[in-house]
């Protein structure tokens, strides 16, 4: 009862903080949509390779909040595929937090989000690069801006109160997988998972990549907490916090009705923060 009174706290906590940012970004896309969604894929448009820049900025900042935006952005295609992985990419939910709580830790954090920022950068302009080529080869437009806001009445009740409706939605699903997880990864304990990632195995990049694909900002907590005692290596604590991008991709799965796409963009995302983590292992 105590574990789970106190992964419940936890959980309350971690989905109060999103509460500001979810609220913000759905009563910007309401307001977009109904203010200025003729004009607004033509203005993205000409942003270019700035949205994956910009992406991976906002996703350095230590708050997995921005990863749900981001998500819930995408959805109504309001941002590239880009600039969603940019800041999945980036997002390192509590690492900077962690590492700054310790000292003799708090000089790996320059590196850490140096290496994130290069590669979420690079990741988001090159996936956009290519999605614009192969939409030149088709002949092909760009997917037009999503509807997020079918039948939450709107018209009738104004902007704010249909986001107040989607945020308390949303917040409702995130605080229920994040409670679910949490619970998971509390019993298991992060000696079980230490055993189970291989350490000194070329292959740990790739183990680390999977734990970080858990939607829950536990498992950035566990990843941080095994790198700073020395457990995993700089290059697999790069690639498991750069698959893991909060609550973002639970929310994705949530808001983004292609089901083929969601796991798509789960392999992609999985298949760079590996690759990643790889080449920084063989290479340093």
């Amino acid at each position: 009862m105590k574990l789970f009174l106190d992964v419940l706290l936890d959980t309350l906590k971690d989905t109060a903080k999103m509460l500001p940012f979810l609220f913000g970004v759905y009563l910007l896309i309401e307001y977009l949509e109904h203010k200025a969604s003729d004009r607004l894929p033509e203005a993205l448009r000409k942003m270019g390779p700035f949205g994956p820049i910009g992406g991976a900025a906002i996703g350095c900042l230590p708050q997995c909040g921005f990863s749900v935006a981001a998500a819930n952005l995408y959805s109504g295609r309001l941002i590239s595929l880009g600039t969603l992985l940019a800041v999945f990419l980036a997002t390192s939910d509590e690492a900077v937090p962690i590492l700054l709580s310790d000292p003799s830790a708090a000089k790996r954090i320059l590196p850490l989000i140096g290496a994130k920022l290069v590669i979420a950068i690079s990741a988001g302009i090159l996936t956009d690069l290519i999605i614009r080529l192969i939409r030149l080869k088709r002949n092909t437009q760009q997917e037009p801006y999503r509807d997020l806001c079918e039948d939450c009445g709107c018209e009738e009740h104004g902007i704010v109160r249909s986001a107040a409706v989607h945020t308390a939605r949303i917040t409702l699903f995130v605080f229920a997988v994040s409670l679910a997880m949490g619970l998971a990864i509390a019993l298991l304990g992060e000696d079980a998972i230490n055993g189970f990632l291989l350490a000194d195995s070329p292959v740990q990049p790739f183990v680390t990549a999977l734990i970080g694909l858990i939607p829950n900002c536990a498992a950035s907590v566990v990843l941080t907490n095994l790198y700073a005692a020395g457990s995993l290596s700089f290059g697999s604590v790069i690639a498991g916090l750069s698959t893991g991008a909060g609550m973002g991709l639970a929310v994705l799965f949530k808001t983004n009705k292609g089901l083929k796409e969601n796991i798509s963009i789960t392999a992609l995302l999985y298949l760079v923060g590996a690759l990643s983590g790889l080449i920084i292992e063989l290479i340093f």
